[in-house]
């Protein structure tokens, strides 16, 4: 009995598999659901969730109310990245850093964005993502050829960069941790989208300080500075107020071009000047190991 109740299930699920192959579009959707679950890591713990999908801060809900821009929502295709070895367009450079062991080709905020991370571990509290890169290796470049006239990345120095994510209580803590030959130039840079209200109503305080929305679409691509603070406070109009802390950066830039998302963005260098080049002279030079954090807190 218990041999014919095995085969029947056993039947059972290879007739559902066949039904979902020779239904192609309903396959397709079944196994891209199951690949996306499979890829996403969730913290949590009373009251906070926190969704990670490859590496990349997906989501960060208190009580079922959500603080993360969604991606592929009106504004931006992200909900984070980081930035590195640089920051800001380059093609003002014509797309190349000088460095002490020759240029490199680098994109807009560094060939960091198209490198995969592993994920080395998790649990309901953390999670630890890493990327390695071997120098001079060449990166194919996503922005080419619509956005970019150069095909691959490439820059002459190894590295691995990890990311650590820690939930406690309404405060998820991010570190980056940057290993590398002791003396390799680099900028960076980390790039997270908040969701807002959609009204234009939100405002950052800075040391007593007031930015309105509107004050920082005025500024355009360039994205609106703030520099030598390590804390900043989204005024929330539909949700709680968020305290972003940070160190080893020192410097912000807040950048968005609509009302239902605003990127508040930690930075080494504000790289928009007009006037500035792309070189070693105006990088900021490893340690070997270089360590920064960015936290967030809900008030």
């Amino acid at each position: 009995m218990l041999v014919l109740f095995l085969n029947k299930i056993d039947k059972l699920q290879k007739s559902k598999i066949n039904f979902l192959k020779n239904n192609t579009e309903i396959y397709t959707i079944f196994t891209k659901s199951l690949q996306k679950m499979n890829s996403i890591v969730y913290l949590k713990n009373n009251n906070c969730e926190v969704a990670i999908e490859k590496g990349e801060f997906i989501s960060f809900k208190k009580e079922g109310l959500e603080y993360i821009h969604q991606k592929g929502s009106k504004g931006w295709g992200n909900s984070d990245i980081e930035m590195f070895p640089v920051i800001g367009p380059t093609s003002k450079n014509k797309y190349t850093i000088h460095t002490k062991k020759g240029d490199a080709t680098q994109d807009q905020h560094g060939l960091l964005r198209e490198l995969e991370y592993v994920l080395v571990s998790s649990d309901e509290k953390k999670a630890h993502y890493i990327k390695e890169y071997q120098k001079n290796t060449k990166v194919r470049n996503s922005k080419f050829p619509k956005k970019s006239t150069e095909k691959d990345l490439s820059w002459p120095f190894d590295f691995t960069f990890e990311k650590k994510f820690l939930l406690e209580n309404n405060t998820l803590k991010i570190d980056f941790i940057i290993t590398s030959n002791k003396g390799m130039p680099y900028m960076l840079g980390y790039h997270p989208a908040f969701l807002l209200s959609n009204s234009g109503k939100e405002t950052v305080i800075v040391n007593g300080k007031k930015i309105t929305l509107s004050e920082i679409q005025d500024v355009g691509h360039n994205a609106y500075p703030v520099l030598n603070t390590e804390k900043i406070v989204l005024e929330n109009i539909n949700r709680n107020h968020l305290e972003i802390s940070t160190t080893g950066f020192s410097n912000f830039m807040l950048w968005t071009q609509v009302e239902n998302m605003l990127c508040i963005e930690p930075i080494t260098q504000y790289t928009s000047y007009t006037d500035q080049k792309f070189s070693e002279d105006n990088m900021r030079l490893s340690e070997g190991k270089n360590y920064f954090s960015f936290k967030i807190k809900i008030l």
